[in-house]
């Protein structure tokens, strides 16, 4: 019997978020039904209310979540009821030509829950990356849905599930960051904050932080930045070589997405130097950059999806660094609110004001 649950749901583009009553139906087969005990607001779901995603209205928002599970469908064998996740909006399926070459974080073809859920009238919702969580329950695939342990608070846990995630991996798994590095992170909101908390735990020896907000670069330090760069009187390619002995950053992290954040950043690399992508760019952008320094430089560029993370490998090991005190999770909560507050949280994430608004349910 379908589940009648509050959600947050946007029913058209650019149109205020709703707050309306959903039908959750009960897991079918792979599948796991999730009580949602808390979700971040990140940027994603603000560019799917804005249609920069696609057009599939209405969606049904919410993707960085924590919370248990309620029932499990036929086939699901590692889950049961009562088990505390997070959830994950990567399940790598096994069987694409990634996986099979032992690059499930790559995977092509990522599963979700298949039956829909929907409003009260029958019209199917897009779940915000597969997943769909502000909401009281919601329908995930059942690699969706990470064991972790239950002595992590789900406000701070949640948030493993896409932006800590996204600018950890930026830097650990992307970047390659190790021991003696020196690393430059433009932009110093959520995700950019926990590439700057994986580097410092990666062992680099300098890490920098370059953002246009004195109040950003001041939490910045609190996750590990040795040294940080406003941007918005300085030019922060010759600020990172400065602090480098002229050379630029082994590892630079673009946390922003823009064309010229990824330039600075092209520029800001020593020889042979790394620089990650992992700040999601409007759709129109474009870089122009000449090839002769493309070739002259060497080095790498890439770009970092989900921090090229493996959620069932990753996630477990933040939540213990979270419990040993070596990664700040509850750094990341600005504040907590409630399913009718989603949309003044855009706001403030616009406006800069929040590293994390989180939903508590």
């Amino acid at each position: 019997m379908p589940h009648e649950v509050r959600a947050v749901v946007a029913a058209k583009r650019g149109a205020p978020v709703e707050l309306q009553t959903i039908l959750v139906p009960d897991p079918g087969p792979g599948e796991v039904l999730v009580s949602v005990q808390a979700c971040g607001v990140c940027h994603t779901d603000l560019h799917y209310r804005d249609g920069a995603i696609n057009d599939a209205f209405p969606f049904l928002l919410g993707h960085e979540a924590a919370g248990t599970v309620d029932a499990v469908g036929p086939g699901v064998t590692d889950l049961a009821p009562g088990d505390y996740v997070v959830l994950a909006w990567r399940a790598p399926c096994g069987n694409c030509r990634s996986c099979r070459r032992g690059r499930p974080w790559y995977c092509f073809d990522s599963r979700n829950a298949t039956q829909p859920m929907t409003l009260l009238d029958g019209t199917p919702l897009t779940p915000a990356l597969g997943i769909g969580a502000f909401a009281e329950k919601t329908l995930v695939a059942a690699g969706q849905a990470v064991k972790i342990d239950p002595a992590a608070r789900p406000e701070a846990a949640g948030l493993i599930g896409c932006g800590v995630m996204a600018g950890y991996g930026a830097a650990v798994h992307t970047g390659g960051v190790g021991s003696g590095d020196t690393v430059a992170v433009i932009g110093c909101g959520g995700v950019g904050n926990a590439a700057i908390a994986g580097a410092s735990i990666a062992g680099a020896r300098r890490v920098i932080a370059i953002d246009l907000d004195d109040g950003k670069l001041d939490a910045a330090e609190r996750f590990g930045a040795t040294d940080t760069v406003n941007s918005r009187g300085t030019d922060p390619v010759e600020a990172v070589r400065s602090l480098t002995g002229g050379h630029g950053a082994d590892v630079v992290i673009d946390a922003v997405g823009r064309p010229e954040t990824y330039r600075q950043g092209f520029y800001m690399r020593d020889l042979a130097g790394t620089l990650v992508q992992v700040g999601v760019p409007d759709p129109e952008m474009k870089i122009e950059l000449p090839l002769i320094d493309l070739f002259g430089r060497g080095g790498a560029l890439k770009s970092s999806w989900y921090g090229d993370c493996l959620p069932s490998r990753d996630f477990p090991v933040l939540i213990d660094r979270y419990l040993s005190g070596r990664l700040d999770l509850d750094g990341f909560v600005t504040e907590t609110i409630g399913l009718d507050e989603v949309e003044s949280a855009f706001d403030k994430m616009r406006d800069g004001r929040v590293l994390r608004s989180v939903v508590v349910l």
